[in-house]
């Protein structure tokens, strides 16, 4: 008994110690102090040194582009670090190109600050600003998507091109511990300036468990934004190919409404994947765009539908139909939204074709 009584202390105190010893590891080796953090050479900022730099960013309220929320697992984040920095990890190496890399770009979310820095992004990043917001509808669209109105706080508007996204603020819950941000296309119109649409499918993630067990109408969240390379390009001599799966369906919405509103007529063929008939929604919104747009035509094709579905539309997967319907890249552009593998097997298909990356528009998630 004597043995146990002290076997637990000697284990209770070495257990004591190593926590002492690794609290003040933490204050003393982890803690870096203030670091000055210049950016673009005229914007100078006091931030907490051991930070990544993209958490102190969000901190100054400068908002970084980041569709993983700072997991390092959608290189968007990326940023020119001019001094500082220390070594590129390899955490970072899989998001950065050899041309990146002697341009001295750096994934702001792995990249801790450990000394004073100076850094470079692209101007319009500083006019990203973080909006207030309600939810003002929750509306299910298939068994795992679900549409999220959101109303802007009264007198507050969004300017954003059709085709680009916002970052939603995902909040501490029961099941997650810290904050996040996760990144989701908008859909609806660009003319509408209070209110933004988001379609958000059910992965299990932080976030989609958030939106889809926690949140709910009334609630109050933020955003910030508008973000994005992938947008309508004005060029009305040219067909516009539209692809998308799933919810990558919502900046194709988001350029339809805006083509619907200014009475463009440009011929555009929207193709969406699916599944089965379930996993097609919107299809009166669609219906609208093909009598409010001339030359607009939707195609949906379901890789997954039997005899029970009794389905007379396309069957096969999009670039099926991409394949036979396509015959050369004049005088046509593209725009294509959803998972990495089917933006490169289209990718791939419409350079066979004749496409050029100058005139294939891509928005990976």
């Amino acid at each position: 008994m004597e043995t146990i009584i002290i076997t637990t202390a000697v284990v209770t105190g070495f257990t004591g110690i190593l926590a002492i010893l690794l609290t003040l590891a933490d204050r003393t080796i982890a803690n870096y102090g203030e670091k000055k953090l210049v950016i673009n050479e005229d914007r100078e900022y006091i931030v907490k040194g051991g930070s990544t730099l993209l958490s102190a960013l969000i901190e100054e309220k400068i908002f970084i582009p980041s569709a993983c929320g700072g997991k390092g697992t959608c290189g968007y984040c990326k940023v020119k670090v001019l001094e500082g920095g220390g070594q590129v990890l390899p955490t970072e190496l899989t998001w950065l190109t050899e041309e990146e890399l002697k341009n001295s770009m750096r994934l702001s979310c792995q990249c801790k600050i450990k000394e004073d820095m100076k850094i470079y992004i692209p101007e319009e990043l500083f006019n990203v600003r973080e909006y207030e917001a309600t939810v003002e509808l929750i509306e299910d669209m298939t068994s795992v998507i679900k549409k999220v109105r959101l109303r802007l706080s009264e007198g507050a508007e969004i300017d954003f091109k059709p085709g680009q996204y916002i970052q939603l603020k995902i909040p501490a819950y029961d099941g997650n511990d810290e904050e996040d941000y996760r990144a989701y296309s908008i859909a609806s119109s660009p003319h509408d300036k209070n209110h933004i649409d988001l379609y958000i499918g059910y992965t299990g993630g932080t976030a989609t468990t958030y939106v889809h067990k926690f949140l709910k109408e009334g609630d109050k969240v933020y955003i910030n934004g508008p973000y994005g390379d992938f947008y309508y390009h004005d060029n009305r001599d040219k067909e516009m190919i539209l692809v998308a799966v799933g919810t990558g369906i919502a900046p194709i919405l988001s350029i339809l409404h805006y083509m619907a509103e200014n009475e463009i007529d440009r011929k555009a063929t929207f193709y969406f994947g699916a599944r089965t008939p379930d996993d097609l929604f919107e299809l009166d919104l669609i219906k609208y765009f093909e009598e409010k747009i001339p030359n607009f035509k939707f195609i949906p094709t379901l890789s997954r539908v039997t005899e029970e579905h009794k389905w007379t539309g396309a069957r096969g997967r999009v670039n099926v139909h991409l394949e036979k319907d396509i015959e050369n890249a004049d005088n046509k552009e593209a725009y294509l939204c959803g998972s990495p593998a089917m933006i490169d097997t289209v990718v791939e298909l419409l350079k066979k074709k004749g496409f050029t990356d100058e005139n294939i528009f891509y928005d990976k998630f």
